[in-house]
């Protein structure tokens, strides 16, 4: 069986797997995993919701041919980031092309108008999860709404729209076009834009819950693609200044204050860390001169430098 969606996202070759889960684009592995477990439990042939040999076909196409692909692309570290540079792909050939979108749905065009645009787009993707896969006939007709949303959010999120655009300006080109009715291009999704701040919330998260080296892992990455981005040197700075490698720490410090002058943390833990690392020349010089007795360097772990930096805690 074959299933194809043209609307959204899937309008531009491009399989849109937050649509078939019906989460945000931007929803971490925890929420994906989550909303799998729930999604597959439903369309299981074992399942109860599906009651007739022909809903039991149907449920399991869906869920080996779309939500089982879906959910192993969104979780797994390497296919997530390919399909995330694919999407931002996506934002440039738009705004090459200065393409116009079509929207068929309600929720999509109000979303294009909405004050609160995250606020409204979340409401939106959860309310719609709740009944998904109710009709399996009609799964198709709502992840094809959902991607309109995800296709909406990211023009608005991305490009920076103002929350009200005045009503003689159309933003997009609707379902039933006016003839010669005027055409605007594309807001522009700004491909590092989008792909960065996607790995500085996984980092930020990660960070939170002290996993260091895969928040440096996605800090990296993000440099890679905007190597200008004082936030994420700031951030990465701080990740470096946790595993108690404070000259990596300083660089990322100095840039994120070249960069931006006024970056909090940058001008909060950098001379800290300038005080610590002469701290650590000095003792070196003491500890090499032969008259230093018995003394013993003062390293920089968790007792030393480092400790002291963050209030003698232990990291």
């Amino acid at each position: 069986m074959s299933f194809k969606i043209d609307r959204g996202l899937f309008k531009y070759d491009f399989i849109d797997h937050h649509a078939v889960l019906c989460v945000p684009v931007d929803a971490d592995v925890k929420e994906i995993r989550k909303r799998y477990l729930q999604v597959a439990r439903r369309l299981h042939p074992d399942s109860s919701f599906t009651q007739t040999a022909a809903q039991k076909e149907l449920g399991n196409e869906l869920l080996s041919k779309l939500v089982n692909p879906a959910y192993e692309k969104l979780v797994g570290d390497r296919t997530r980031t390919e399909y995330i540079l694919i999407l931002s792909q996506i934002s440039k050939r738009l705004v090459q092309e200065s393409t116009s979108v079509t929207l068929n749905t309600d929720l999509a065009k109000q979303l294009v108008e909405a004050a609160n645009t995250d606020h409204f787009y979340k409401t939106a993707i959860a309310k719609l999860a709740l009944t998904q896969y109710d009709s399996l006939e009609q799964a198709l007709q709502v992840i094809a709404q959902a991607s309109e949303l995800n296709l909406v959010y990211l023009m608005r999120s991305v490009s920076k729209l103002p929350t009200a655009l005045p009503p003689a300006q159309p933003k997009v080109q609707l379902a039933t076009p006016q003839p010669n009715a005027p055409k605007n291009p594309l807001p522009a999704l700004a491909k590092e834009g989008l792909v960065v701040e996607q790995y500085v919330r996984r980092a930020q998260s990660l960070i939170e819950k002290n996993q260091f080296a895969q928040a440096k892992v996605e800090l990296q990455e993000a440099l890679k693609l905007e190597p200008k981005n004082s936030r994420c040197h700031s951030l990465i700075a701080m990740v470096y200044l946790k595993q108690n490698q404070l000259k990596m720490a300083k660089i990322h410090f100095d840039n994120a204050l070249k960069l931006d002058p006024s970056d909090e943390t940058a001008l909060q833990w950098k001379p800290k860390i300038d005080k610590a690392l002469g701290q650590q020349i000095s003792d070196h010089k003491v500890t090499s001169s032969p008259n230093n007795g018995d003394k013993q360097p003062d390293k920089s772990g968790s007792g030393g430098l480092f400790g002291g930096l963050f209030g003698g805690k232990k990291k």
